[in-house]
C-alpha cells in the first residue's frame, strides 16, 4: 500500500477541476456571499434605526389650565 495510488490522484484531479474550472466559480461564488453579507448588514441597521426611533420621548406640550376656566 503506497502513500498515493491511481484512484488518490484522480480523486485530487476530478476535485481541482471542479473547485477551480471554468469561469472563475469561486469568484462568482464570492461574489454573491459578500453581497448576502452586505444585505444583512443593512438589515440589520434598519431594525437599529426603528429601535431609536421608538426609544425617542414623545415632544412635551403644554397642558391647558382646567381650574381657572
Amino acid at each position: 500500500m503506497g502513500a498515493l495510488n491511481i484512484w488518490h490522484i484522480l480523486l485530487i484531479v476530478v476535485a481541482a477541476a471542479l473547485l477551480f474550472g471554468g469561469r472563475g466559480k469561486i469568484s462568482s461564488l464570492m461574489g454573491d456571499t459578500a453581497k448576502g453579507i452586505k444585505a444583512f448588514k443593512e438589515g440589520l441597521k434598519g431594525d437599529e434605526q426603528e429601535a431609536e426611533e421608538e426609544a425617542k420621548p414623545l415632544p412635551k406640550t403644554r397642558k391647558k389650565d382646567t381650574a381657572r376656566s
